[in-house]
């Protein structure tokens, strides 16, 4: 009796462990993200873009952990985000020559991208455009999440 009791608490500890383990990598990001950036600002670097598109929820690598929904203004000097994405560490945004909506897309054509910068918020963002970088050469904004490889979810602008 006394072996059952003992591996029983082993085995509930384990579960309570690993449990905790999954939500705090969760829930991390979310405690540490900076904050959004205000209506005026995304305003002020909207009314300069050139191009507009739509992050869905309803892509094929989206899923119930993985998705981002909103408008998103790229323009020559910023690209900005009027909407929300599913919290998550290590979140980069590319441009892309063509369209992306799986990990396996993102992979094949990762060469072709050129990242922007970090996005470090989950509820509207704006990134600066570095200089080098021109958006009308791309057709597609990716959100990738590049500590677990995980396709967050893209929008074709053009």
């Amino acid at each position: 009796m006394m072996k059952i009791r003992v591996v029983l608490l082993i085995v509930t500890h384990f579960a309570v462990g690993v449990l905790g383990f999954g939500v705090g990598i969760y829930t991390l990001p979310i405690l540490i993200a900076q904050s959004a950036p205000s209506e005026a600002a995304i305003e002020e670097v909207s009314s300069e873009a050139r191009y507009t598109a739509q992050f869905r929820r309803d892509l094929k690598g989206s899923d119930a952990l993985h998705w981002g929904e909103g408008t998103v203004s790229v323009g020559p000097k910023y690209i900005s985000l009027t909407g929300r994405l599913a919290p998550g560490p290590d979140y980069k945004l590319y441009l892309s020559p063509e369209f992306v909506e799986t990990e396996a897309d993102f992979n094949r054509l990762k060469s072709t991208m050129v990242r922007v910068g970090d996005v470090k918020t989950f509820e509207n963002f704006v990134l600066e455009v570095p200089p080098d970088i021109d958006p009308s050469k791309f057709t597609s904004v990716i959100v990738w999440c590049e500590a677990f490889g995980e396709f967050i979810t893209s929008a074709k602008y053009q």
